[in-house]
């Protein structure tokens, strides 16, 4: 069993004293075992035992402490380069990947096309994704999207929203270098 430190203290000395003589009366001659004075001393500060003294101990260690942010996942930019490949010079999507994940990188980037924050009938969601492609397929890339939760439609199909969230790191990395990409090219 692993022992575990749990703070004890108490505002009033001779509060405590007088509740755990209290305690200890009440327990009558003879000896206290452990886990009786350990709730003798909780209960003499205040708590209803030693576990509730203990959860509250532990939960305060958890809000003052709260657990780091594990890091991002580094981006494989060699992934980033063979993406590229899909995409042509104005950033449309050539052909469609062969690989599911491949295929939702380059979902991000039409993802990241659509605007935020603004409901699209089905015709402009359409007009978007054809603009945004070349193999004439704005279908299938529109069912993709619904189906990887990076948008939302009504049950009759009619509306359609992004849904805000964050791309994962090799998408962003994607998308920053189609940025790059394009920006460099002249008009």
């Amino acid at each position: 069993m692993s022992r575990e430190l749990i703070p004890f203290e108490t505002d009033d000395l001779s509060a405590l004293a007088r509740a755990l003589e209290g305690e200890l009366a009440r327990a009558g001659s003879g000896p206290v075992g452990h886990v009786v004075m350990l709730n003798m001393l909780a209960r003499a500060t205040g708590y209803r035992n030693f576990q509730h003294l203990r959860a509250q101990q532990e939960a305060r260690g958890r809000l003052e402490n709260p657990a780091p942010k594990t890091p991002a996942p580094p981006v494989d930019f060699r992934k980033v380069e063979r993406l590229l490949r899909y995409l042509d010079e104005a950033g449309r999507l050539k052909r469609w990947p062969g690989k599911q994940s491949e295929r939702v990188a380059c979902l991000w980037v039409l993802w990241s096309r659509i605007a935020p924050r603004v409901v699209l009938s089905e015709p402009e969601i359409n007009r978007a994704l054809q603009e945004a492609h070349l193999f004439g397929d704005h279908a299938l890339l529109r069912r993709e999207m619904v189906d990887l939760g990076m948008m939302a439609r009504t049950p009759d199909g009619r509306e359609y929203r992004r849904i805000e969230q964050a791309p994962p790191p090799d998408a962003k990395a994607l998308i920053r270098a189609l940025a790059l990409r394009t920006a460099r090219t002249p008009a």
